[in-house]
């Protein structure tokens, strides 16, 4: 991957390469078109006055991004090529899919305010796209094909670009079908210029659950889930108990459909782990990216208390803790103060048999061993639940103007058929939205599984009482509960809400939230 920076400005005149309108191929513009016109039938269905839905290219997506950006932002620009490749995890070497042969991909870091020009190659034998996870962007680079862009087909580019308006931990990876469980996803840190210097250094950890190039493939692991359903650990459709020893934990007591051999930390085992050095004394900010399919983490760094400073990029009250659980697609910042020594950093695979390992490094000392298990695993465990924004982030306080229920839920009559409203994604209603309203959506989980749910293009807040929830762009919906958000509609066009477990959303757990011209 190359990176480049460009320091020219960008004028707010639509005639300029940012703002003007994406050539689309014939068959590209037609189906996205056909995508809006089945979402304006069934707005139609719902109400016969019904205005149109606002296009991913329409003018006020192009309205909404010269407002993002500033005239003299600076430019990044970046290659990204996705490709077959073999990587090396720390000893067992896998065929897999990846961006420009690394595991995870390279880091892309900008500022604030700043534009990103990622120019993607696709040299895979399927089609691709790139969805940068948890950004506030322009509707038309989202990444969803037949939603907001035509797929990227093998041999062919699309050019990425698009203002970052909000500092924090992010991430970005492919909305094709389950190719997120192979090796194609990277960090995209966004920092923030004016952030108080509350720690001396930082580093990105990457979780993950690998099976790819190990176990077969993840398109293979998906056709069997849909032919036979899950038979794991005598589970059956998500509605018993299986994984682990069977006992329900905070996930409750089924907590994944596949079977991972290895579990793993910025792309190492943990017999070969990645080492983060720093010095004794240092506060250092982790910056905690989970970008496994189908498994939640239970993370804690041995002999140390970590402080939660963010989620999802935004900033929380701190919470002292001793480890956290971050779900798919989640992201949190903890800052530790390092001992002197080596220490274990673990992902336990919440509910299941296994871990990832990485290494704190600030002294002399022997490694732990791979399968070493802190105290504080076992000690106090954080959920968002515990969190509350920070008061600069917090929505202005406001009952919704419309509020949509999802029901999550599992056809039990078909093999592995996830559904919101009792319907797949190819069968959706797409959910209505005006420009300006405060949106409360409520999801019911009807399932005896747990739901990272993920929205893109905007960030809500977790309605928790009287209080003020974190700021989030994923949450996790345990089973058999019901979990509120709300969101300002501000970033118009048409955007995905899913779950993040990708077998669960390949197999139609998502649906569209769909702004009304």
């Amino acid at each position: 991957m190359r990176i480049d920076d460009d320091g020219g400005g960008v004028g707010g005149d639509s005639s300029d390469g940012v703002l003007r309108r994406r050539a689309l191929s014939r068959r590209g513009f037609l189906g996205l078109g056909a995508g809006l016109a089945a979402v304006g039938a069934a707005q139609a269905c719902s109400s016969p006055a019904a205005p149109a839905p606002v296009s991913p290219t329409g003018p006020q997506v192009l309205e909404s991004e010269r407002a993002r950006r500033a005239a003299n932002a600076r430019i990044v620009n970046v290659d990204l090529r996705a490709r077959p490749t073999t990587v090396d995890l720390g000893g067992p070497q896998v065929t897999t899919w990846a961006f420009d042969d690394r595991l995870p991909g390279r880091e892309i870091r900008l500022r604030r305010g700043e534009v990103l020009r990622a120019s993607l190659a696709n040299e895979l034998p399927q089609d691709t796209s790139v969805h940068w996870h948890g950004i506030a962007m322009r509707n038309d680079m989202d990444g969803v094909p037949g939603v907001t862009q035509e797929a990227v087909k093998s041999g062919a580019k699309f050019d990425y670009e698009f203002t970052l308006p909000d500092p924090g931990t992010y991430f970005f990876h492919p909305h094709v079908g389950v190719q997120l469980d192979r090796g194609l996803y990277a960090p995209l840190i966004v920092e923030d210029p004016d952030e108080p210097g509350r720690y001396d250094a930082e580093a990105v950890v990457v979780l993950d659950d690998w099976l790819d190039g190990v176990a077969g493939d993840p398109d293979t692991k998906l056709a069997e889930l849909k032919s036979e359903g899950m038979q794991m650990g005598g589970m059956d459709h998500g509605g018993m108990p299986g994984m682990g020893d069977g006992s329900a934990g905070p996930l409750g007591s089924d907590t994944g459909d596949v079977d991972y051999p290895h579990y793993l930390i910025n792309g190492r085992v943990p017999t070969a782990p990645n080492t983060i050095e720093a010095w004794p004394g240092q506060r250092l900010r982790l910056r905690i990216i989970n970008a496994a399919s189908d498994t939640a983490f239970r993370v804690a760094l041995g002999g140390h208390r970590m402080v939660i400073t963010h989620t999802d990029g935004f900033p929380v009250q701190p919470v002292e803790t001793d480890s956290l659980l971050i779900g798919m697609g989640e992201r949190y910042d903890a800052v530790v103060t390092a001992g002197d020594g080596v220490f274990p950093l673990v992902a336990s695979a919440e509910g299941k048999q296994g871990q990832g390992l990485a290494l704190v490094r600030t002294g002399s000392g022997a490694p732990p061993a791979p399968d070493a298990r802190p105290a504080e695993l076992d000690g106090r465990l954080l959920t968002a639940g515990a969190l509350a924004a920070a008061e600069p982030v917090r929505l202005p306080a406001r009952g919704p103007d419309r509020t949509h229920t999802l029901e999550l839920g599992m056809d039990m009559s078909v093999p592995y058929r996830w559904t919101i409203n009792g319907k797949t994604f190819e069968e959706r209603r797409p959910l209505p939205v005006g420009q300006g309203e405060r949106v409360r959506l409520r999801f019911v989980n009807r399932t005896m599984m747990f739901h990272p749910m993920h929205l893109h293009g905007h960030t809500f807040q977790v309605v928790a009482g009287r209080g003020a929830g974190p700021r989030k762009d994923t949450s996790i919906v345990l089973p058999m509960e019901t979990l509120e958000v709300d969101f300002q509609a501000d970033n118009p066009g048409q955007w995905m809400i899913h779950c993040h477990n990708v077998y669960h959303g390949e197999a139609g757990m998502m649906t569209t939230i769909s702004y009304q011209a």
